[in-house]
């Protein structure tokens, strides 16, 4: 598995939530290497569990400055946010019925679920903030 790793193309010009991204890439790399590793599904278990549950926070933490600084597009980010956590936690929950280490394809699927979501609806929201939010 390739890392994916932090450069300005991922940033939002957010301190904090680029603190966050970072944090997230750091645990999607370390589930990739468990898996790549053969590390126990235990072990592997907790890892997709440490960055579902960061995920999740990590979008709290979006959606809190986005309601401060009254963000135009809170709805629909809200919704996407909504969307991301059902599709990783259905995977989760789907990789723990079956007791399964992630697949290529369902690495590929998290590498898209949070590349995709900080390269699209991230950008908008960070250049709003980073224009509305004091220094």
């Amino acid at each position: 598995m390739k890392d994916l790793l932090w450069d300005k193309t991922l940033s939002v010009d957010v301190p904090e939530i680029d603190q966050d991204h970072r944090r997230l890439l750091e645990l999607f790399n370390r589930l990739g290497h468990a898996v790549d590793a053969g590390e126990p599904q235990a072990y592997i278990d907790a890892v997709m569990d440490e960055l579902i549950s960061c995920t999740d926070w990590h979008f709290r933490h979006e959606e809190r400055l986005m309601e401060k600084y009254a963000y135009p597009g809170l709805h629909e980010h809200r919704a996407e946010h909504q969307d991301l956590i059902t599709g990783g936690k259905a995977l989760q929950q789907q990789l723990r019925q079956s007791s399964a280490s992630p697949t290529p394809q369902d690495i590929a699927f998290l590498e898209h679920w949070l590349t995709g979501h900080i390269y699209g609806a991230d950008m908008a929201m960070g250049t709003y903030l980073a224009e509305t939010m004091p220094s």
